[in-house]
């Protein structure tokens, strides 16, 4: 059979631009003479939908949507992932064929862990679910379905022997999760002695990126077709099931799935219609490997990704960001750049006595390098006029403190203001060493509508500005910006290490701390000091209260600040 994987960017609530998306990809599937065309898990009212799961009038539109889209399909099957309200919410995987909904399978696994929530919306299926189609049986399963040994695929292969396993997902991107998935792809391919094609979205939505990478694996040869990551693609693909029937009974291992725990009973329905030439009399569907990306590289494509896809979908046109001649608003910038184009980026210089000719050296070069306009406000006037009217409160033992903060607010009003005037969504520039002691300013540099690297570590940072000089062949953020003491230049003399341990030392523990989850004891062990362990944890968790006001940024990491860490504030531990 020939088997269509649509891997699309499609957008939460949005059921008529899903609906046209889905279809596009649909019919091209129909033209290359596709038997099923497989859309990604609740591809048509986008994921994760959240708390629209719990507004009735959104179920209907789904349901009305779902019947629209229904309509139109012809010879070639669809697989679309929908919601599904019978008696209770399921998070279903619909049959399309012929104008009508032929079938409905119901995820059975609900992930309930880091940034999946799925047991507050929706119930368990309870059945598996096999067509048949140009001779091939097809099982069917979503997303987490697919990752637990002994679930539903091995049902739907004892039960309804299906040869080929599809799987609907929307598995967001976290840095090395690609060989992850793959692995675990391949050994349930070889559990079920059964081809799998696993089919995942593409696109940001809010701190989630999906990086698609979708792919066949076949139980003896692996991987035999994936698409690129991090863009739109329908992957073709001849699915060849000869011989799995000779290894299933020379060994003969779903008998033990037959006799073992199974889920429940595996409905098998024929889908009558398209039936392809045999081999050998029809065009092979083109198609080329796709090379993967890793190490820096996948987290550029997902952070470029994630940032074109906040700003388009939240009908955004240009973005501005802070300038300070740091490598952290160095950064940013460039990302921006690299997703919108110069035209859709702007800088904002906004210098005090503090500032050195090193920063403003820096901005210009980066600037000119990138081609985006600059405008210039100084602050020190503003800075003055706070101090002469509201001097006397600020008087007190943290009064140096509020000074250098008030800097900072000064800075976060004038970005917010452009914002308000022109429209232009400010690009926040923390970085997760920073946000995870505590060292920024809530309504200063912590002010904006997207922190854009939340979830790079200061070392990351630095990588990733390597990464991007080599990539584009030229020095785009300046060797200085690289090579400097890192400063906030909020009082003469300032370093970022006056506060901040040395992030060589600080960037290992918070990733075995936040990421990780290993316990003071277990850092020690591994060599970090003892002194330094405790006051990197007691500063991370004493600092919740900030990163809960920080805006949402993109996950990059198996474990980032927001819906992944839930850390109480108030907590006597």
């Amino acid at each position: 059979m020939r088997i269509a994987l649509a891997q699309v960017n499609t957008v939460v609530g949005d059921l008529e631009g899903n609906r046209a998306v889905i279809l596009g990809r649909l019919r091209e599937a129909e033209e290359a003479g596709a038997d099923l065309v497989c859309f990604p898990e609740l591809s048509l009212c986008g994921y994760p939908p959240e708390d629209l799961l719990l507004k009735r009038d959104f179920l209907e539109d789904c349901e009305s949507s779902l019947d629209e889209l229904a309509r139109e399909t012809g010879e070639t099957a669809a697989l679309v992932g929908t919601v599904h309200f019978d008696g209770d919410l399921f998070n279903a995987a619909a049959v399309l064929h012929r104008g009508r909904i032929l079938a409905w399978y119901h995820k059975n696994l609900l992930p309930n862990y880091g940034v999946f929530d799925e047991n507050r919306y929706f119930a368990p299926g309870g059945e598996g679910l096999v067509l048949e189609i140009s001779g091939v049986r097809v099982g069917i399963t979503v997303c987490e379905d697919i990752w637990f040994a002994g679930g539903p695929l091995e049902n739907e292969v004892a039960l309804g022997g299906a040869e080929l396993v599809v799987n609907l997902s929307s598995s967001p991107f976290q840095r090395g999760k690609q060989s992850l998935r793959e692995r675990m792809l391949c050994a349930r391919a070889a559990d079920g002695t059964a081809v799998l094609a696993y089919v995942n979205g593409v696109g940001g939505q809010d701190e989630l990126v999906f990086d698609g990478g979708s792919m066949i694996i076949h139980p003896e040869k692996g991987k035999i077709a994936s698409a690129p990551r991090f863009e739109e693609h329908l992957l073709m693909h001849d699915v060849d099931t000869s011989g799995l029937w000779g290894r299933r009974m020379a060994t003969p291992l779903q008998r033990y799935a037959r006799r073992g725990a199974l889920q429940g009973p595996t409905r098998v329905i024929a889908v009558e219609g398209r039936r392809c030439p045999p081999a050998g009399e029809r065009p092979l569907p083109s198609h080329q490997d796709s090379m993967d990306v890793t190490g820096e590289e996948e987290v550029l494509r997902a952070l470029l990704l994630g940032l074109r896809d906040y700003v388009r979908k939240n009908a955004f046109r240009e973005v501005v960001i802070g300038l300070s001649g740091g490598v952290d608003s160095s950064l940013v910038v460039a990302l921006a750049t690299m997703a919108l184009g110069e035209q859709h980026v702007h800088g904002v210089f906004m210098p005090s006595r503090f500032t050195s000719e090193l920063s403003r050296e820096g901005v210009e070069r980066l600037v000119a390098a990138l081609g985006i306009d600059l405008e210039e406000y100084p602050i020190d006037d503003i800075v003055a006029c706070y101090r002469g009217g509201v001097g006397a409160a600020l008087r007190g033992p943290g009064e140096s403190l509020a000074l250098e903060n008030i800097q900072a607010r000064i800075r976060g009003n004038i970005l917010m203001g452009i914002s308000n005037a022109r429209g232009w969504l400010v690009l926040a520039t923390g970085n997760k060493s920073e946000l995870s002691m505590g060292y920024c300013t809530l309504y200063g540099d912590m002010a904006g509508g997207f922190a854009l690297i939340k979830d790079l570590l200061k070392s990351e940072v630095y990588r990733l500005c390597e990464h991007i000089n080599s990539r584009e062949g030229k020095e785009i953020i300046p060797r200085s910006v690289l090579e400097r003491e890192p400063t906030a230049e909020l009082r003469e003399g300032q370093r970022d290490a006056d506060f901040l341990p040395p992030y060589g030392e600080l960037d290992p523990i918070l990733e075995d701390y936040i990421e990780n989850g290993l316990t003071c004891e277990e850092m020690v062990r591994k060599g970090h000091d003892r002194a330094l362990v405790e006051q990197v944890v007691r500063r991370v968790d004493a600092n919740e209260y900030k990163r809960r006001q920080a805006p949402v940024g993109i996950k990059v990491t198996p474990r980032a600040f927001g819906r992944d860490w839930r850390l109480p504030i108030t907590a006597h531990r």
